[in-house]
């Protein structure tokens, strides 16, 4: 006899609680059996509650409820009870979601968990969203085990710490769903033995991705033996067992282990297996593997195969190695859980349930197939993936972070038909937690800072070496600027320097920091070798110890630089040495060789669902129109800028607003959203979702044997961390691994070339070190060489001097007349967004040219801000002043300052504010400022301290500025050649210009004279280089210069030592093309095209194919102009504006005051611009309009609208130079209204 109803009196706990439930209760009189087992009950247990079949009473109590339940066995109750009756129930378990779950009678963790961090487009959510959802749902603990990394690792140990901080009673434990196969080198036989089939080479490329997208329908199924994987769950059960993790994943990912997914063996296990615990994994896991590769030969041969994988797993784990069930609807899967359940029985291995959870919380269903889906895009969409569910009913499973009672109720409802035992079942779901509370230990790993040993030298501690090494370094900077003599000044200024280095290395010592400091010595010292160093970057520059070190190239006293903004005595966080060099990708490639690649690791990038892409991307799912969608990405970022900016107070520079501040301002996407409420439910919830991996512009970590302490992956065959570090992540620092930013700056390439030229041309340097340390060097250079001053920056001439590439910066640097390094620093400090829109640029304008005028309220005032013209430029001068005017205020309190000016609020910063402003106004008292003065000037520092910028890494890069300016002051044919070969396509032929303007003639390529780069010859002439001609590899130069010069086409054609593998047809047709090959045309060719057709279309292979392709194309003659423009344009990149507009229109036009379209100015309304490409269009109301392509002497494309044309009247010449009257608005860009030829001026 079965029950098939209840009678149940629920009653609301909460005080609170308002709901459907009335505070008074709801009495139900037949409440059916199915619901009652969503609650945890099983028909059993109702059975055994109505002892001998007998009507009983059970008081159930959850967060929200108590529950009176009585077993009925009536006949079924009607459709109208029923419905009421589920009414309530779902009232009951949803009223709150901190109370969504049931009272745990049965115990369970989650020892199988994947998230979007480390199984992107199959997990979904971050680690802290599962873990928060478990605690909240009554567990305890939670393992995430994504998929063949430990990437979520990070974030998991972070959120652990902060829940642990909230007193919230939580454990993580920390694991890997690795990929498994029993023998890589079988397998790597078997790969090797493909790679010779040419059938099966074809589809055996490498995918050396960062990013493992998991295809389920590889790993359960039979598959290929090369491409063949199975998942094995490892759980750290302490610290050993968390380092043996670390090292399998790394190994995983190395050279012989990898290929397209990340592998272990049975070797590796044996030898990394102490402390962990193995889970058999879920339909792609190893005891799965059986069936899928021996399902042919029966059940047997899938028996023999499951009990060899036990005996070799139970050799290596012992009784830590666990058969896992799961509980969902895929019928494979119970086949599995029976498999499993007979090998339990026969080698007594225990049994775990798991949840295979893969998204945070059950709501998140959804989004969680939409975001697998669109790991799938541009790729062929695999057979094992079905459309998109409609509802929840369409999937086989349930897969988020569950308790006890969830499992049992997945239990029950998935195991219908089937004949599993309950109790075997229960202990598998309870194992769970005996696992996780009892075997593994509660620890968090270990976070010890791992910095290299071998650069400190036996004898010596960290801090000792430290020392001595400053000490040498700076009594060698003292020695050569003569300050050891015996004078009293001499002996003074020994003194400031030795007793600044004191203080700063007591500092480095007390923190912890030395082993810091010798690492970026040895990383300097290595990068001296090779290539050239930047001066310096960001605040390291205010070291002293960086100085002598070699580290940064500036003196910290002489410019006055504090040390405290680099480093302050009470700050808990690794000092950040930003260092530039002309080559990082080289110099750590070159670390990692001599180092160990275990020992140098570059660190990832992880990159996210951005909002315009991921609009798109979901938007095709639910078959939107596409240009709907296109309009709206293209309007909702310039609808949100301005507003954003006039939020931010922001009225010049480039600033791209935030998610929220497209959501908020962008009305074009909240129309959109409005329209379609699941897109923006998607897009809310995947926006930040893990996409892909890239490597960090300059970071690496720099330890011992890091493999053992992270799990390290690959990202295109590169070891790379697993974790970020940057503006918006922070995991290494806080796990023990120190981030070294090494960071490319191109004009220090610029300076080596420029070098190398010089170098070449007089021969008076043996290597561009030498060179760079008597000239260039800031200890050798005159910085206050007013000549240099003079002629470029007063001068205006601007090719390619760092910091002065903007037209904006040009005009105030001109205005502002620099005379000195400091000079130079405030005007690139001011000419920021923030104080541009202040207006700071023109008053420190009108203060250079009436110092008379500028007053100051005390000396103090004076001495710190003479420098700047009374103004406070730097971040600096607010602590300098706050230390020299308050009472017992400390340059690190002035530094803190600084900082907390810039935060609102009434927090912690608000206090430590208010403390060091009544400090200071007492001193201002005690010196003669007085307090009224000493207010105003506070209000000065709150003014200006969104404004200031740091004053050491201003002098260092404006130190960068002059160097090029000295270089191209003193060489300015090898610096112009240097410029042009660094310029990118995109803007090559506005340098071009910029060589022309300032007095240097362009020679054309030429296949004689034309060398790897660009090169200066006699007078200033500069010659275009072959390596500008795309489809021209460096081979075929490496041939054409070596063999050169090429006196005919015979010659060129058939030279006995030209390679012509290297020098191929292909080469010809783009050294033709791009007119490289004019010299050799003579009086056989009718023209360039008849020099073309038989020359390199048909390329001769001997001297009589030679004539007769000569007589067989003499009728094609010259191309046309526009033929040769396409030309020039396709193979180099650049639009040949002197073919189309000659030097003296330019002139003209620049003189009458119209700018190219680039630079248009809405005041006077007319530009220039050629046309490149005309599209005619109809508006929605049929009316015909241009959309046109104008091209400018910058090299820019600009789109012009234009409205209101007759298609059959008003035409517009391609690659003609017009004179336009344009409107413009930010939403629409350039318009034109009207006949065309009102508005566009054909210039002859």
């Amino acid at each position: 006899m079965k029950t098939s109803y209840v009678v149940m009196n629920i009653r609301p706990l909460q005080k609170d609680y308002n709901g459907l439930v009335k505070k008074r209760g709801e009495t139900i009189s037949a409440f059916p059996v199915n619901y009652l087992q969503k609650l945890g009950f099983s028909e059993k247990e109702i059975e055994e509650l109505t002892v001998d079949f007998k009507i009983n009473s059970h008081l159930h109590k959850d967060g929200c409820f108590e529950y009176k339940i009585t077993a009925c066995f009536n006949p079924t109750p009607s459709s109208s009870i029923l419905k009421r009756a589920e009414i309530v129930f779902r009232e009951a378990v949803n009223c709150s979601k901190l109370f969504r779950s049931k009272t745990n009678t049965i115990k369970f963790v989650g020892l199988h968990a994947h998230s979007g961090v480390g199984s992107p487009f199959d997990g979904f959510g971050y680690p802290q969203e599962h873990m928060d959802f478990a605690h909240e749902n009554g567990s305890k603990a939670l393992a995430l085990t994504d998929h063949g990394n430990m990437n979520g690792f990070a974030y998991q140990v972070l959120h652990a710490k902060k829940m642990k901080e909230q007193d919230k009673d939580f454990k993580p434990i920390f694991g890997v769903e690795a990929y498994f196969i029993p023998s890589v080198t079988e397998w790597r036989k078997e790969y090797e033995e493909a790679k010779l089939d040419k059938k099966k080479a074809k589809n055996l490329k490498d995918d050396k991705t960062g990013t493992n997208v998991e295809d389920e329908g590889a790993s359960k199924s039979k598959g290929n033996k090369v491409s063949r994987v199975r998942h094995l769950v490892l759980l750290a059960m302490n610290q050993k067992g968390l380092n043996n993790i670390f090292k399998l994943v790394s190994e995983s990912y190395s050279g012989k282990y990898f290929f397209r997914k990340p592998r272990i063996d049975y070797d590796l296990l044996n030898k990394y297996s102490d402390g962990v615990i193995a889970l058999s994994a879920c339909l792609g896991g190893v005891y799965a593997g059986c069936i899928y590769e021996n399902q042919e030969e029966g059940r047997e041969a899938i028996l023999e195969c499951m009990r060899e994988t036990t005996k070799k797993m139970v050799d290596i784990f012992g009784d830590r190695w666990y058969g896992e069930l799961q509980w969902n609807g895929v019928p494979n899967q119970h086949l599995l859980n029976e498999y499993i359940i007979e090998i339990h029985k026969e080698f007594g291995i225990p049994l775990v349930s798991t949840a295979d959870s893969h998204y945070p919380d059950p709501d998140s269903w959804k989004d969680r197939e939409l975001y697998s889906r669109l790991g799938w895009l541009g790729r062929p969409k695999p057979e094992w993936m079905k459309e998109m569910p409609g509802a929840l009913e369409d999937l086989e499973y349930e897969l988020y972070p569950k308790n006890g009672e969830q499992m049992w109720q997945d239990y029950l409802k998935y195991s219908q038909g089937y004949n599993y035992d309950n109790e075997t079942v229960l202990k598998s779901i309870e194992e769970t937690y005996t696992i996780a509370m009892d075997r593994i230990e509660e620890f968090m790993p270990d976070t010890t800072v791992r910095l290299p040993n071998f650069i400190v030298p036996a004898g010596y501690n960290e801090n000792e070496y430290l020392e001595k090494l400053s000490l040498d370094g700076l009594g060698s900077i003292l020695k050569s600027r003569g300050f050891f003599k015996k004078q009293t000044k001499s002996r003074n200024k020994v003194k400031e320097y030795k007793d600044r280095l004191d203080r700063e290395l007591k500092v480095i010592a007390d923190r912890g920091f030395s082993k810091y400091f010798l690492t970026m010595k040895a990383i300097s010292d290595k990068t001296n070798e090779v290539q050239l160093a930047g001066p310096g970057r960001g605040s390291a520059a205010g070291s002293l110890v960086a100085y002598a070190l070699g580290i940064t190239q500036v003196d910290p006293i002489k410019y006055s630089l504090l040390f405290s903004r680099f480093l302050r005595a009470d700050a808990t966080d690794y000092p950040d040495i930003d260092y530039d060099v002309s080559d990082p990708m080289a110099l750590k490639d070159l670390l990692i060789d001599e180092w160990g690649s275990t020992t140098v690791v570059p660190i990832s990038n992880w990159n996210t669902l951005q909002l315009r892409s991921l609009i798109k991307d979901i938007s095709k799912f639910y078959e939107i129109e596409f240009n709907e969608v296109n309009a709206v990405t293209n309007a909702m970022f310039k609808e949100a800028t301005p507003l954003a900016k006039k939020k931010h107070g922001i009225k010049a520079g480039v600033y791209t607003p935030t998610f929220g501040e497209v959501m908020e301002f962008s009305d074009s996407l909240k129309n959109f959203l409005a329209n379609y409420p699941h897109v923006a439910d998607h897009v809310n919830a995947l926006y930040g979702s893990y996409r892909s991996c890239s490597r960090h512009a300059g970071g690496v970590v720099v330890g011992e044997n890091l493999d053992r302490y992270m799990p390290l992956i690959a990202s295109k065959g590169v070891r790379q961390t697993p974790w970020s570090e940057g503006q918006n992540v922070r995991q290494l620092e806080p796990l023990g691994f120190i981030k070294f930013d090494i960071l490319g700056l191109s004009t220090l390439r610029m300076i080596e070339e420029c070098i190398k030229r010089i170098i070449e041309t007089s021969g008076d340097h043996k290597d561009v070190k030498a060179f760079y340390d008597k000239h260039l060097h800031p200890d050798s250079i005159n910085l206050g060489n007013q000549e240099v001053y003079k002629n470029i920056f007063h001068e205006g001439k601007w090719a390619g001097i760092f910091q002065f590439t903007e037209n904006g910066a040009q005009k105030f640097a001109k205005r502002a007349m620099p005379k000195s390094i400091i000079d130079l620093a405030a005007i690139t400090s001011i000419y920021r967004p923030g104080p541009l829109s202040a207006g700071v640029d023109k008053m420190y304008v009108t203060a250079i040219n009436d110092t008379l005028s500028i007053t100051y309220p005390h000396h103090i005032v004076e001495e710190v801000t003479k420098e700047t013209f009374g103004f406070l430029i730097f971040q600096e001068q607010i602590a300098l002043l706050a230390h020299k005017l308050g009472e017992g205020i400390s340059l690190d309190e002035g530094n803190l300052l600084r900082k907390v000016l810039t935060k609102k609020g009434t927090g912690k910063g608000e206090e430590t504010k208010n403390k060091i402003h009544k400090k200071f106004i007492r001193g201002c008292v005690l010196k003669g400022l007085g307090e009224e003065k000493g207010e105003e000037l506070w209000k000065t520092f709150e003014y200006f301290s969104g404004y200031g910028f740091n004053k050491s890494h201003a002098v260092s890069y404006s130190i960068i500025s002059f160097q090029c300016a000295w270089l191209y002051n003193y060489y300015p044919n090898e610096w112009m050649a240097s410029f042009l070969d660094r310029e990118p396509d995109s803007r090559k032929e506005k340098a071009i210009n910029i060589a022309k303007n300032h007095g240097f003639n362009i020679r054309d390529i030429d296949i004689n004279t034309s060398g790897a780069g660009w090169q200066a010859v006699e007078g200033n002439t500069l010659v275009a280089p072959l390596n500008s001609i795309k489809g021209l590899g460096d081979k075929a130069i490496e041939e054409i210069i070596a063999h050169r010069p090429f006196n005919t086409v015979e010659e060129m054609l058939f030279h006995p030592d030209v390679v012509y593998r290297k020098f191929n047809k292909k080469s010809l047709d783009a050294l033709c093309r791009a007119g490289a090959l004019k010299s050799l045309i003579d009086e056989r060719f009718t023209g360039d095209k008849h020099f073309w057709s038989a020359v390199c279309v048909d390329r001769p292979k001997s001297l009589k194919k030679l004539a007769e392709n000569i007589e067989t194309y003499k009728e094609a003659g010259d191309f046309c102009l526009n033929d040769r423009i396409e030309f020039l344009t396709e193979l180099t990149g650049t639009f040949p504006m002197s073919m189309v507009i000659t030097d003296e229109v330019l002139d003209k036009l620049s003189k009458r005051y119209v700018p190219p379209i680039s630079e248009f100015d809405p005041d006077l309304g007319v530009c220039w611009g050629i046309p490149r490409n005309v599209n005619a269009r109809k508006t929605k109301n049929g009316k015909w309009f241009y959309v046109i392509d104008v091209i400018d002497s910058n090299n820019i494309i600009t789109k012009i609208r234009c409205w209101g044309i007759k298609r059959e009247t008003d035409e517009i010449y391609l690659n003609r130079p017009y004179i336009i009257k344009p409107k413009y608005n930010d939403n629409w860009g350039f318009s034109t209204f009207g006949r065309v030829d009102n508005l566009w001026g054909l210039l002859a």
